[in-house]
């Protein structure tokens, strides 16, 4: 452990600077934005919703829209805590060539090993946790508007955890390859945004069987699209079918909506007297939860996955 600390506390003193800068910067942007709520955010998820709350969500999407971008960016922080603990794990024995002195000692190099990626697999998802805490806390006005989204999901609850210690064990599983830690990081990187693309624009949307709505359009309510009962629901696609169940692209239905106007009709009128029909499929936001505990046991089985694959690489180099 001793050993461990010296040769990693570079990186986690690193690490832990970059938590504190990260909540310092959130806590002074998000106190304005809860500042728009003196009775307190809650109060604005009752039904009706109080005018107050009403003008303070209006100035909230006018005055914060760079707030999607940035967590958007903060994607990237579980990756960062991980791999940057992870790459020069192994990399730098052979990088410094202290790899032979390391496992020629009196203790086996399995046990050598198995408390690196303890202690730094450990210290990895305490950093993520503190990150996923700290976004939460400024996030939290902005889950009025839901927490499915890119800028929601993917940092907060524990699913930074389960990203961080999947890039923790990739860069140290190419470190281990190629031993070198900039090119691990590199090819992890590519790896690490490809996995999660994947994952949450593939298979995410369907962890769960989403639930699918359809229902006439109503005539003069100059809503085409139908909506579902939480607005925090979790859309996955929508649209309008003609009559005979046909799915009409976007382009389609605004052709329709326009023949209706230049008709000099109302456009919600003319789609339900022609049979016309909205429907949307979408994933309710009761299952936030569940779904974070899926996508992060699904992370910590390919992590698991990855740990044994270095372990068995490790072990084959001491038989």
């Amino acid at each position: 452990m001793w050993l461990t600390w010296r040769q990693h506390r570079a990186e986690a003193l690193a690490v832990g600077l970059l938590i504190a800068a990260l909540g310092i910067i959130l806590y002074v942007l998000g106190e304005p934005m809860r500042a728009l709520f003196p009775q307190g955010i809650e109060q604005c998820t009752v039904v009706p919703v109080a005018r107050d709350c009403q003008l303070a969500v209006n100035r909230l999407q006018q005055g914060y829209g760079y707030a999607t971008p940035m967590l958007i960016l903060l994607n990237f922080v579980p990756f960062g805590i991980g791999a940057f603990l992870g790459a020069p794990l192994l990399a730098r024995e052979w990088e410094s060539g202290t790899w032979q002195l390391a496992w020629t000692q009196a203790v086996p190099r399995l046990r050598w090993l198995a408390v690196k990626l303890g202690a730094l697999g450990a210290l990895t998802m305490l950093s993520a946790l503190m990150f996923s805490a700290a976004v939460s806390w400024y996030r939290q006005p902005l889950d009025l508007f839901g927490h499915f989204q890119i800028d929601g999901f993917d940092v907060v609850g524990i699913a930074p955890m389960a990203y961080a210690l999947f890039a923790f064990a990739l860069a140290a599983a190419f470190g281990l390859l190629l031993r070198r830690s900039l090119p691990a990081l590199a090819i992890a990187l590519v790896v690490f945004v490809a996995v999660r693309f994947t994952v949450a624009g593939f298979l995410r949307p369907h962890y769960r069987a989403p639930i699918r709505l359809s229902e006439a359009i109503p005539p003069g309510s100059g809503e085409v699209r139908t909506s579902t009962a939480n607005a925090k629901d979790w859309i996955i696609d929508q649209g309008v079918r003609d009559s005979t169940g046909r799915h009409l692209s976007s382009l389609e239905t605004a052709i329709v909506e326009h023949k209706a106007m230049d008709a000099g009709l109302d456009p919600t009128t003319y789609l339900h007297d022609n049979g016309y029909q909205r429907w949307v499929v979408y994933q309710p936001a009761n299952r936030f939860w569940p779904f974070q505990l899926i996508e992060g046991g699904l992370f910590v089985g390919l992590s698991v996955i990855l740990f044994v694959l270095v372990i068995r690489r490790i072990r084959r180099r001491a038989d």
